[in-house]
């Protein structure tokens, strides 16, 4: 499964972590920091509830196994989400040292050097596997959401396989997470550790429509949907038409472009390269393309600085990437130079009464090499669209928050296509809570049976 992908020893040059692990002396002492709170805020605030004083106090005592035991209750992506949590507004944001003018504890960093040596370890995630159950189970999608709900229902001794339209499993931490947070590698490797739980995965294989769904849903008990988010939307400008048909070379959405690096399918950008949009894929895509040779990098959003939908830290790092901005300014058109690059008409915005006003005598061109849009995804729900049974409300899955079951009672769903583009923890909580929803149905459906 993992043999197709080949790490470049280019872009791990390229795309150095951000911050590097701890040494096993540093994570004893940061661990000795701790305070052990009894009512961890910190705790409360990971969505996924990861035992945090738990997990550190093994590392001080020099009981990293038991660590990743720990922390592996109630994450089965841990190492990932260590690497790529906003932990400045999760549990680092809610430690009660900031209540003592003291620094957090470094909690993502702990957490990464104790799943760092449980994967080192070679262990299985399972170490005593339950009996089987009669119960099948189908995950569309291989992303954090249902990397989640297989291993929880593995767990718990179901029948679980993954359908995955692309050629490498783990979704959005696989092809859309820069690499410099995560590595391909690190993310394939959490894949590895479910998959021999017993998970069967069935790569290139898309499920697209209705008819695809009901085959599935044939086949198996219960269904999970983990599909994600789709295509980035468009621009909506002129001169887009011919983007889509190929006559214009030179734009890529942001996602595209972390994929292909991340696969090794592009190495190089020259030239200058303008980012449309100011959240965090789109801060990701700029400092790739930094990272890959382009200058200058711009991005382009309709708003102020005060209004970007990325952390402030994700701005601060994009800045000392070199990245440049322009403000309160939207893009109404895209030309081909016919060889020579990119030519995009921009002009500058107000807001009047909520609606985004052209300033007089604003507009002018940038030229470019390379423009990448970054304007949000819409939910990958085609196969959804003519399939009744499942209630859909603003483009999304609607599910109920307890279980994750949909308006279908054998159909389950969580991650970006069920609560609209958050982050990996919370795909991961959605999955584990969906697992555990399943579980219950099918013993409600068992008793059922035997009254």
């Amino acid at each position: 499964m993992l043999n197709s992908f080949v790490e470049h020893p280019e872009i791990r040059e390229r795309f150095a972590e951000l911050h590097p692990p701890l040494t096993a002396q540093a994570a004893v002492v940061e661990s000795n920091r701790c305070l052990n709170c009894f009512d961890a805020p910190c705790m409360v605030a990971c969505p996924t509830h990861i035992d945090v004083p738990g997990f550190i106090k093994r590392i001080a005592s020099g009981n990293l196994r038991g660590s990743g035991r720990k922390i592996l209750e109630a994450n089965v992506l841990a190492g990932s989400c260590s690497r790529v949590c906003p932990v400045e507004v999760l549990c680092e944001g809610a430690c009660v040292m900031h209540r003592y003018d003291r620094p957090p504890i470094q909690i993502a960093q702990l957490q990464r050097h104790a799943m760092d040596a449980f994967h080192h370890s070679g262990e299985p995630l399972i170490s005593v596997p339950a009996p089987q159950i009669n119960l099948r189970v189908a995950c569309i999608g291989s992303g954090p959401a249902s990397l989640a709900c297989a291993a929880e229902l593995r767990r718990h001794g179901a029948q679980v396989t993954i359908f995955e339209r692309r050629a490498l499993p783990g979704g959005l931490n696989t092809y859309g997470v820069a690499e410099y947070k995560l590595p391909t590698a690190d993310s394939l490797r959490e894949v590895a550790l479910i998959r021999q739980t017993g998970v069967e995965f069935r790569l290139s294989a898309a499920i697209e429509s209705a008819a695809d769904l009901a085959v599935i849903e044939s086949q198996f008990d219960y269904i999970f949907l983990g599909v994600g988010l789709g295509a980035m939307q468009k621009l909506g400008i002129e001169g887009e038409e011919a983007i889509e048909s190929g006559e214009t070379t030179g734009v890529l959405n942001a996602l595209q472009l972390i994929a292909a690096y991340k696969t090794g399918h592009l190495m190089r950008m020259r030239g200058a390269v303008v980012v449309i949009g100011a959240g965090n894929t789109a801060i990701d895509a700029a400092v790739a393309a930094r990272r890959l040779g382009a200058d200058p990098v711009t991005m382009l959003y309709r708003r102020g600085p005060g209004d970007v939908s990325a952390f402030d830290f994700e701005l601060a790092h994009a800045r000392h990437e070199g990245v440049q901005f322009i403000w309160n300014s939207l893009p109404v058109a895209i030309r081909s130079l016919k060889g020579k690059g990119l030519q995009l008409e921009i002009q500058s915005v107000h807001l009047v009464d909520g609606k985004f006003e052209p300033a007089a005598g604003s507009q002018h061109s940038i030229s470019c090499q390379t423009v990448i849009p970054a304007i949000g995804q819409s939910p990958l729900i085609e196969m959804l669209q003519d399939y009744a049974a499942v209630k859909m409300q603003n483009g999304r899955v609607v599910v109920d928050l307890d279980t994750c079951e949909t308006s279908n009672p054998r159909i389950y769903a969580g991650g970006d296509c069920a609560n609209g583009g958050r982050e990996v923890v919370d795909a991961v909580a959605d999955g584990k809570r969906a697992a555990l929803g399943i579980l219950k149905a099918h013993c409600a459906a068992k008793e059922s049976l035997h009254d």
